[in-house]
């Protein structure tokens, strides 16, 4: 099932790995996935459950302190995560070779990824996570 859309409600954790897989399916020919929303709602968290669903057996945290963290997948190809919370200039995205990252045909997921909007591919997933009511709702849209 190709979508340009997906909209799913996430009532609690236990819900994750289903999301987790229902985002991967729906977008099968893509691997660069942007996160926004606000601090505390879940991107990491998320983003963990995808690794896993990728067969990522790393520890997965926010490489907050790092800006990426590099995991190996089941098939023992990189998967790219990048926590832009701390940068404070494009020039830092530039420092850690992000083209090399981003460009690189592997997935990609970004955090934060509003501090670094001119530096975003010209194909790739919103993914918008916000609270509503005690729940999250996901909202996921190709752009490009």
């Amino acid at each position: 099932m190709h979508n340009d859309k997906l909209k799913i409600e996430i009532p609690n954790i236990d819900a994750l790995p289903q999301v987790a897989g229902r985002l991967l399916s729906a977008f099968p020919d893509d691997c660069f996935f942007a996160f926004f929303g606000p601090m505390g709602v879940g991107k990491t968290t998320l983003i963990k459950e995808i690794c896993s669903q990728l067969g990522v057996s790393d520890i997965v945290c926010s490489p907050t302190f790092s800006i990426v963290n590099e995991y190996t997948d089941a098939q023992g190809e990189p998967v790219y995560h990048f926590d832009f919370y701390r940068l404070k200039t494009l020039d830092e995205a530039y420092d850690i070779g992000y083209e090399e990252y981003f460009y690189s045909g592997r997935y990609c997921f970004t955090e934060w990824t509003e501090k670094i909007g001119p530096l975003l591919p010209d194909r790739y997933i919103r993914v918008d996570l916000r609270e509503d009511d005690g729940s999250r709702l996901l909202e996921a849209s190709r752009i490009g």
